[in-house]
């Protein structure tokens, strides 16, 4: 695949070298060309001078033929006009837009504008490492109406089935780490003893949820 970077810094250069050692071509846009020099010596790919929204400079960048499309320059607007001008003009499907900004990520997002908001994921990892388990999620939406989190559970819920840990609380179990192993639990999937357990729910709902998995399941009648 080919692919187009708006923005030559730490995560524009780090991408081109990932992308391109996996075997993608890549061409990378900045209005300064002393960014540059962040890329590798053997750097394979195009560098084009120029602003990742003028049609000329995209052209040159092979947006044509571009199977996705990545700005991550310093500037919020400039991230999402570009992104949709590779959408809107050049009919790229697969764009993302790195947003400074969580509250505009959001109207973003709903622009149908994929976007990664970095401030409130940088938030996120730093709370998930000083604050108890479960207590803030792995990832979120934009809008935060989705989440994939980490959950604490009672002992008492080892040996139940996930399918019936999954009626009780309410929610869907997304994945399960087993002894250094990840794997996709099955309705029949028993919790073990060590287990980690990821639920994807509602943001509104997780209180509810590990207010039900921190506490014995209810024996039924």
């Amino acid at each position: 695949m080919h692919i187009v970077i708006m923005g030559c810094g730490r995560v524009g250069s780090t991408l081109a070298h990932i992308l391109e050692d996996g075997g993608h071509s890549v061409a990378i846009i900045d209005r300064d060309p002393q960014a540059f020099r962040k890329l590798r010596a053997g750097f394979r790919g195009r560098r084009v001078t120029g602003i990742g929204f003028d049609r000329d400079v995209l052209e040159e960048a092979g947006i044509g033929s571009a199977g996705a499309y990545v700005a991550v320059s310093s500037g919020d607007n400039s991230n999402v006009i570009s992104a949709r001008v590779a959408r809107e003009t050049f009919g790229v499907d697969n764009v993302v837009a790195r947003i400074y900004d969580p509250r505009r990520a959001e109207v973003y997002q709903r622009l149908g504008i994929p976007t990664v908001a970095t401030v409130r994921w940088t938030a996120d990892q730093i709370l998930r490492r000083v604050l108890p388990e479960g207590a803030e999620p792995l990832w979120r939406d934009p809008t935060g109406t989705v989440v994939l989190a980490e959950v604490a559970y009672h002992p008492a819920w080892i040996g139940t089935r996930t399918r019936d840990l999954e009626e009780a609380a309410g929610v869907r179990l997304a994945f399960v780490n087993r002894m250094g192993e990840t794997l996709l639990p099955r309705r029949d999937t028993m919790v073990q003893e060590g287990d980690i357990l990821h639920v994807m729910a509602a943001g509104k709902d997780m209180e509810r949820i590990n207010g039900v998995l921190c506490a014995p399941p209810e024996e039924e009648d």
